[in-house]
């Protein structure tokens, strides 16, 4: 049992390592970033909602700071989409593939400063691996000064998760998964929603906000983004930080990128070469290490 939350922890980046290739669909139809994530957090909150009403799921927020969690939600996924969308926008996807990977870096610094939590070598040596294999991948990227303030942004998107990560342990002794995933989502559709809609309604009436839904292959993706990889994938992570070490399940997140790599080999046909197999190597032992070395007491 004990090694079960570390492989629910697998759940979410495998469904995170599709997301792009739905975001993708969903960004030849909506411009906007803004436009999109409100979408795709609105149906997440709605989803999770009606989860709720159903009773198959359950919130109890009597006697508890809420409070606690909106903050929680400002670093994800709020300041964490706007930071990762804009940075992109300044730089390009491989960058960021690059910057991401040092999320399991910036929680391990984090969690031994405000957790308290230990690591021992072993376990720093198969992170490093882990984040070896992304860099490799990623070998082919060009940094320059021209895109330092991109940089600069996705740096903020790294800080953003890491600090998530451990606000969501740090609170999972007071919240479940499914009270601090359904704060997040709400907070996001609020938030993503209302910039959306303001941007939209300075060109076109507000209906054309919604006229993307008609589209099934939009409305598809917006689905998989919103009740999968918002509601679904957050609430194994929170649930998975509220059982391990936030330094072991961040390294989980660089499963992302060999599932990225999958769905655009497989199904977007994308080239494949002997680096890419070399850094997916890497980051899998690197990420089979750290779940199987015992943590330092």
């Amino acid at each position: 049992m004990k090694k079960h939350p570390m492989l629910l922890g697998v759940i979410p980046s495998i469904i995170f390592g599709f997301s792009f290739m739905f975001t993708r669909v969903t960004l030849e139809t909506i411009t906007d970033p803004f436009h999109l994530l409100g979408l795709r957090f609105g149906f997440a909150a709605i989803a999770l909602t009606l989860c709720i009403l159903l009773k198959i799921a359950q919130v109890d927020y009597t006697g508890k700071k809420v409070g606690r969690l909106v903050l929680l939600s400002a670093f994800q996924p709020i300041t964490y989409f706007v930071f990762e969308t804009f940075g992109i926008a300044r730089s390009t996807a491989s960058q960021a593939g690059v910057m991401i990977a040092f999320v399991p870096v910036a929680v391990s610094l984090l969690a031994v400063i405000f957790l308290k939590e230990k690591t021992n070598g072993k376990q720093v040596l198969f992170i490093a691996l882990s984040i070896i294999g992304v860099l490799i991948i990623n070998s082919d990227v060009r940094f320059s000064s021209e895109n330092m303030l991109g940089n600069l942004l996705l740096l903020g998107a790294v800080a953003s998760a890491a600090v998530y990560q451990i606000l969501s342990r740090k609170y999972s002794t007071a919240f479940t998964p499914t009270e601090i995933t359904f704060v997040m989502m709400w907070v996001g559709a609020i938030a993503f929603n209302g910039i959306g809609i303001a941007n939209t309604v300075k060109n076109a009436p507000i209906s054309a906000y919604f006229l993307p839904l008609a589209d099934l292959k939009v409305l598809g993706a917006l689905l998989y983004l919103g009740v999968l990889s918002s509601v679904v994938a957050f609430f194994f992570m929170n649930y998975v930080l509220s059982k391990v070490q936030a330094t072991k399940a961040a390294i989980l997140a660089n499963l992302t990128t060999v599932v990225a790599i999958i769905a655009g080999v497989f199904i977007l046909h994308e080239p494949f070469n002997w680096i890419k197999l070399a850094g997916s190597i890497m980051i899998l032992i690197g990420v089979y290490g750290t779940t199987k070395v015992r943590i330092a007491s």
